[in-house]
């Protein structure tokens, strides 16, 4: 494997990173910047509109542009957005670094796994891309938890700050390794690429992934202020135990892809959300024991990114049938469905903590995995009459 693929896994790590470590933070910034949690939890809900935007609009903006100049830009808004953010004066201008951020993630989860199957040999374009994912992997395992514990025992700038030197590294690396003549297919028109906005089945699955994806984030967004006032945990725990869960979360990924390729996506797909609606409603006891909340929130992480594969493996069965020439643009909208969906579910999150009570968020995210279930059986019901 050619070491320009290091760089794009380092890439994958340092926006994993950035994403998802500020669900450990929520509480400090909260405290430091003087604002709500909801207001917090927002800066969640932002960055994923961000990627959702992202993804599709400004994919197909740099369609014709060469791949090497995307990716090297992407790096160059992404390391900004994050030195913004640890400079950030105001939360007003640590929203303006988080979507920032988010504009990058979705562009470079687009081009970034054609960049490397035009890295390797056509034998070997599955590997490439499971390699560059790994980052993505492997930052929910340690970047998030180290992440977390540098914001506690530094303050939640220096993460910030450590994220952009990791995506600088990234940068440099791919302007030195990457290629500058790497082949590009043509871009879809944009008929073809409208096309999947109007397809019925394609947009019942997009609805599966924000449904399904989002009801999650409804409690995981507010998963820190939740051990800590509600477990008794130390903000100093909160970054031990999000290694537990993003170690349960590369094992429940892996677990789902498999159990997707043995019984197809939709059987895979309703195990999956099945379970962890239950988790999810289970949480709602559990939380008040340190052993129990700890034991539960392991269990989650195994489901809570397991739908992904069969999500993702569907929507791509289902665009080869329904819209064979824009099967790549039907790719990334689901990569903006799940952003809608952590979007959706982070802000649903933040109306529930501030009108209700923080452990009303796990049995409403529950309800709205159930509806994702409901509509899953819909999709099979008419795959089964195709």
């Amino acid at each position: 494997m050619p070491l320009a693929l290091l760089a794009l896994t380092l890439s994958a790590f340092a926006i994993g990173t950035t994403e998802f470590v500020i669900v450990g933070l929520v509480p400090t910034i909260a405290v430091d910047l003087g604002v709500s949690l909801p207001s917090a939890g927002l800066l969640v809900s932002l960055y994923a509109l961000g990627v959702a935007i992202g993804a599709p609009v400004l994919t197909a903006l740099t369609g014709r542009w060469n791949r090497k100049s995307v990716l090297l830009t992407l790096m160059g808004i992404f390391v900004l957005g994050n030195l913004l953010a640890w400079q950030a004066p105001s939360y007003e201008t640590l929203v303006l670094a988080r979507i920032l951020t988010g504009l990058a993630h979705g562009v470079f989860f687009s081009i970034g796994a054609t960049i490397a199957t035009r890295l390797v040999a056509k034998e070997k374009e599955a590997s490439a891309i499971a390699i560059m994912f790994t980052g993505l992997t492997v930052a929910l395992v340690t970047g998030v938890p180290l992440g977390t514990w540098i914001g506690q025992e530094l303050g939640w700038r220096a993460t910030f700050l450590i994220v952009s030197i990791l995506g600088l590294v990234a940068l440099i690396g791919s302007a030195i390794l990457v290629p500058s003549n790497l082949k590009q297919a043509a871009p879809a028109k944009i008929s073809e690429q409208l096309k999947v906005l109007t397809q019925p089945r394609l947009l019942l699955v997009y609805a599966m992934t924000a449904v399904g994806y989002g009801g999650t984030f409804v409690a995981f967004t507010y998963l820190a202020p939740i051990l800590e006032q509600v477990s008794g945990f130390e903000s100093s725990s909160i970054g031990l135990i999000l290694l537990v869960y993003g170690v349960s979360v590369a094992i429940g990924n892996i677990w789902g892809g498999k159990l997707a390729d043995k019984i197809g996506p939709i059987k895979a797909l309703q195990i999956i959300f099945s379970a962890l609606a239950l988790i999810l409603f289970v949480f709602t006891f559990t939380a008040g024991n340190q052993i129990s909340a700890v034991l539960t929130v392991l269990i989650w992480g195994a489901f809570a990114f397991g739908n992904v594969p069969g999500l993702q493996v569907y929507v791509v069965q289902l665009a080869q049938k329904y819209t064979p020439n824009a099967v790549d643009v039907a790719s990334g909208l689901n990569i903006a469905a799940f952003n809608i969906g952590i979007a959706i579910g982070s802000i649903t999150g933040g109306v529930i903590v501030e009108n209700m009570e923080l452990m009303d968020t796990p049995w409403i995210g529950a309800l709205i995995v159930v509806f994702a279930i409901v509509l899953t059986r819909i999709s099979g019901i008419l795959d089964a009459r195709d």
